[in-house]
């Protein structure tokens, strides 16, 4: 059977034969105190000693890595060539890199991308040195692009797990959803979710402290601020962002709900008027996405929604993408700010999943946000479950 790190090498050879890029190197160290976030993708395993992983547009796949993991790199099956060394791994490097002779050596640094940005500067300066004294040194370029390719491209087997990740996290919803009453506070909300990873078998998503985030309520912190003592109360909105990681992919997942005071047979007009902007502005973007658009286009298109609905702007970007990790870099559905760097302009491809996730502050209600986890098809987008398209009424 083909793992999914197999399916990524193998990928990688395609992206550096489109991007014309002759060899990526990724070269690293100790990778427990600090590993490449590619790792997982083209190794699936720390490394220990300095370790090189070359793969070229011709189709050669090298590791080079200390004696006692070459067996357990052997295993993978992803590399054509392992080669052990013991005492030093400048000798065999630039052997190999000279055999191979590349016009440019892909290495993983960036201005733009955390994701394609774990090239220690320590590593980069071993590395310079190692070549110093060949050609090679003036042949380093980044390998942003073919990281942010790599990552976002998934492969059906990337995109099975993600898919199973929401549906999992869709369940859990739903069982906390029949569990909470008003008098709850949100710790006891995000105990009882906390619980529900354990059933399931899962993880968080992202940091146990804030996954799920529960906000009920005008006065909860929104954000990576963590659940509180507050109390559910009738008239509260209660705003929820969850994930899991299953099989070592995440989900990323924002539901609402609302709770009504006595005598409401409605949910009072802000509510609704809020819910249905920040839905609308969801299906804008879904409808809009398509390969060859760029991030910020479909930013712009659910900010637009927003705004013209007589709400301030989100501060945070309208999607980003999803994987191994919540967060999963490379491009981005944002606008064009300085913190995001270049990746608003990097353009959508099929195989890519993003989260759609804008929302408003509704005054004297709380919270109203959804987030959809969608996959990039040839044509358009899917969603990769069943998307809020009605206020939950608690």
């Amino acid at each position: 059977m083909t793992s999914i790190v197999q399916e990524k090498v193998k990928q990688a050879v395609d992206i550096l034969r489109e991007k014309k890029i002759d060899a990526w190197l990724t070269f690293v160290r100790e990778t427990t105190a600090g590993g490449d976030p590619i790792l997982p993708l083209i190794i699936g395993q720390d490394l220990t000693w300095n370790s090189a992983l070359i793969i070229t547009a011709s189709g050669a796949t090298v590791a080079i890595v200390g004696r006692y993991e070459a067996e357990s790199v052997l295993r993978t099956k992803a590399y054509a060539q392992v080669i052990p060394y013991d005492q030093s791994i400048q000798p065999v490097l630039v052997r190999i890199l000279a055999d191979l002779n590349p016009q440019q050596i892909a290495i993983n640094y960036s201005l733009n991308d955390v994701h394609a940005d774990g090239l220690s500067y320590g590593m980069y300066q071993l590395l310079s040195r190692y070549l110093s004294d060949t050609p090679l040194l003036e042949r380093l370029i980044p390998a942003e692009m073919i990281i942010a390719a790599l990552r976002g491209r998934k492969t059906p087997s990337e995109v099975n797990c993600i898919q199973a990740a929401v549906k999992t996290t869709e369940q859990i919803f739903n069982n906390t959803f029949a569990f909470m009453h008003p008098g709850m506070t949100e710790i006891q909300i995000a105990g009882f979710m906390h619980a529900q990873l354990h059933t399931f078998g899962v993880g968080p998503a992202w940091d146990l402290a804030h996954c799920p985030a529960v906000n009920t309520g005008p006065n909860s912190p929104v954000g990576h601020a963590g659940p509180t003592d507050l109390m559910i109360e009738p008239g509260h909105l209660v705003h929820f962002d969850f994930g899991v990681k299953q099989d070592e992919y995440c989900s990323d997942i924002q539901r609402v709900i609302y709770f009504p005071r006595p005598g409401e047979t409605h949910p009072p007009e802000p509510v609704v008027k809020a819910f249905n902007t920040v839905y609308g502005a969801i299906q804008q973007a879904f409808s809009a996405i398509r390969p060859g658009r760029r991030g910020k286009e479909i930013d712009a298109i659910a900010r637009q929604a927003v705004t013209s609905a007589g709400y301030p702007e989100y501060l945070y970007a309208t999607g980003h993408q999803l994987g191994r990790t919540a967060h999963d870099g490379a491009g981005l559905l944002g606008p064009q700010w300085e913190r995001y760097g270049d990746t608003p302009n990097y353009i959508i491809e099929p195989g890519q999943v993003y989260t759609i996730e804008p929302g408003v502050a509704v005054p004297g209600y709380g919270y109203l946000g959804l987030e959809e986890d969608i996959l990039v098809t040839n044509d358009g987008a899917v969603f990769l479950g069943d998307h809020q398209a009605n206020l939950i009424i608690g």
